[in-house]
């Protein structure tokens, strides 16, 4: 797929997942899989079965499938959705929703700011403030998982078109570490229950 394409809007997401085939799968790739064999002895699915749904799934761009074979779930494209869903008021009222109404108050002013309709509209020069909006943009990444430099492009497009300094920012505050093309979550808010940061996968 190519790394500008977008995300599937929210609707069209869950209409993806709505097939129970296709739902399997993927809930097999977020286990772990990462072969066609992995996901047909993680879902049961016969050989056809499984191709299919993995078919479906590349076709729209929710799964990619390396050089090696490896399947890669593009997990970025569920918070993607999310925030374009809230941007948009979808199943809200008259009204859209306030996208950084769940977060608390100081942090809100921040983010209504420099954060809207679910894209990042400029960096604040104050740290302060670049470390509140660094931090809405690290939640996308899952602590103790490694990414290839690929991937941290495409999920840190959906915020800012300037990949390279946005990529720059979050490792330069500690947010994101890197080692040899890959990156990995270091810093940033973790809710509880959550893996710690850093590790690998």
């Amino acid at each position: 797929m190519d790394e500008a394409a977008p995300f599937l809007p929210a609707g069209e997401l869950a209409g993806l997942l709505a097939e129970p085939d296709r739902l399997r799968v993927v809930a097999a790739l977020v286990l772990g899989a990462r072969t066609t064999g992995e996901v047909r002895a993680a879902t049961g699915l016969d050989a056809r079965r499984a191709t299919t749904a993995l078919g479906r799934l590349q076709r729209a761009g929710l799964v990619e499938a390396g050089e090696d074979g490896t399947l890669v779930l593009l997990a970025q494209a569920f918070p993607a959705a999310a925030r374009a869903a809230r941007a948009a008021g979808e199943g809200g009222g008259p009204n859209p929703p306030d996208e950084h109404g769940d977060q608390p108050p100081d942090r809100s002013r921040i983010l209504r700011t420099f954060v809207r309709d679910g894209r990042l509209q400029r960096m604040p020069t104050a740290h302060a403030k670049r470390l509140v909006v660094l931090d809405l943009v690290v939640q996308d990444f899952e602590p103790g998982r490694r990414y290839p430099e690929r991937e941290v492009n495409r999920m840190l497009r959906t915020w800012f078109d300037d990949v390279a300094a946005l990529r720059r920012w979050l490792v330069d505050v500690g947010y994101l570490d890197r080692d040899r093309g890959d990156y990995w979550r270091s810093g940033g808010t973790v809710t509880a229950g959550t893996a710690s940061p850093g590790g690998s996968r």
